[in-house]
């Protein structure tokens, strides 16, 4: 489908460069692989935490602090996005991009020095606040360079970058912690060669003498609605994430080949979502999010209740399916209707609530197994939901309200 027959709204006015440059495939990759970075604080981790549990035995609340250490970056993502965009708006965006990636290296490899576990928890907070800010300034600022059917083009295709890079970096993460628990920390050091190449390649898109000294309000009115749906999402992304392992060994399948497998196919499946999504952005957020919320309900319900592999892998492919298709949509829905001035917060808040989505995903898990019949149970309640979310979303989103792939 041609720009010229997408579907227009009047809200969203992406900022030309002053110097007439457009942007094109060299930024939208740099700016992908860039997004990347923030995975690699939720992976990389994991497959060394009981080396890490060893190597700290006589630390006092070893059991809570090994774990935080994966999880306090997304909590900081959560609590500091709004901030972050805040300063995107506010401050040049390619300038706090580069600063962004290059303390994420000094954070990131300070437990390769750090004999305290306090102190490495401290810097993996840290790292989050950076991830922050690097993750605000990408889609930000691929929202600034792109618009209609390549700006709904390159936000799917960010998802399908970091789902990628999710395995690439669990597996990166098992192969380097074999040498040691600190080893994996030194992916954190390739973080220089992305600031190197945004300094060259990258852009501001509008010049400090036109940005306003005081700032719009954030239009609440239109961005409440897509980050209130944004924190449910979040919590729906990752449920099949995060309790696939716990689901396998309910049924007697504790290998984690077999885990690890299985994941590999429910992240092609998203990442087969998220790559559909540039092709179908025109459809709106009223189909796409049912669609959405529909294979992730019907999935997650099949994943619960399914008593062999076959089944489970069945329920996590459509899952993952529903969620490759969520996340852009969610994403492009709130960003569409947002001027320049604006679009760094709204970023930032939309940053945030799928951050808390997944920072409480596992709590909320378990507190409906514990209140329920198990695992098993809560996830069907949370599929349910989700499919109760598309039917209300179906019947009471406006599909003329706002189109996806806006040409502007």
């Amino acid at each position: 489908m041609s720009e010229s027959a997408l579907v227009q709204t009047g809200g969203d006015r992406a900022a030309p460069s002053p110097d007439a440059r457009t942007a094109g495939f060299p930024q939208a990759v740099i700016l992908l692989l860039a997004s990347c970075l923030s995975v690699l604080a939720a992976v990389l981790l994991t497959p060394v935490l009981p080396k890490m549990e060893d190597a700290f035995a006589g630390t006092s609340g070893v059991k809570v602090l090994v774990p935080v250490t994966v999880t306090v970056p997304a909590l900081m993502i959560g609590l500091l996005a709004p901030v972050a965009g805040s300063f995107v708006d506010r401050v040049d965006r390619k300038r706090l991009l580069v600063g962004s990636l290059l303390l994420y290296a000094v954070f990131g490899t300070m437990p390769l020095w750090l004999d305290s576990l306090p102190l490495i928890v401290a810097s993996r907070a840290a790292v989050g606040v950076t991830e922050a800010a690097i993750m605000t300034c990408c889609t930000t600022l691929i929202a600034d360079y792109f618009s209609g059917a390549q700006r709904a083009k390159y936000l799917g295709m960010q998802v399908v970058f970091t789902e990628i890079s999710a395995v690439l970096f669990f597996g990166l993460g098992g192969a380097l912690g074999n040498a040691g628990w600190r080893v994996p920390f030194w992916l954190y050091a390739v973080s220089p060669v992305f600031a190197v190449l945004v300094a060259v390649f990258i852009w501001q898109p509008r010049p400090s003498a036109e940005r306003q000294v005081k700032l719009p309000p954030i239009p609440w009115r239109t961005l409440g609605l897509p980050c209130g749906i944004t924190l449910f999402g979040g919590l729906v992304f990752y449920v099949p994430v995060i309790e696939l392992s716990f689901v396998l060994k309910d049924i007697g399948i504790d290998s984690t080949g077999t885990v690890g497998l299985v994941s590999a196919v429910a992240t092609a499946a998203t990442a087969a979502g998220g790559l559909s999504f540039g092709r179908i952005s025109a459809r709106g957020p009223r189909v796409l999010l049912t669609i959405a919320f529909t294979l992730a309900g019907v999935g997650q319900v099949i994943l619960a209740l399914g008593s062999s592999l076959p089944v489970v892998i069945i329920g996590d492919v459509i899952a993952g399916a529903g969620n490759g298709l969520l996340l852009p949509t969610l994403l492009t829905w709130a960003l569409s209707t947002l001027r320049y001035e604006e679009r760094g917060r709204g970023t930032g808040l939309w940053t945030a609530s799928f951050s808390y989505g997944q920072f409480f995903c596992p709590l909320i898990v378990l507190g409906l197994s514990a209140a329920l019949t198990g695992l098993s149970s809560a996830i069907v309640l949370i599929g349910a939901l989700a499919l109760a979310a598309a039917t209300v979303l179906g019947f009471t989103l406006r599909q003329g309200a706002v189109q996806l792939s806006e040409a502007h």
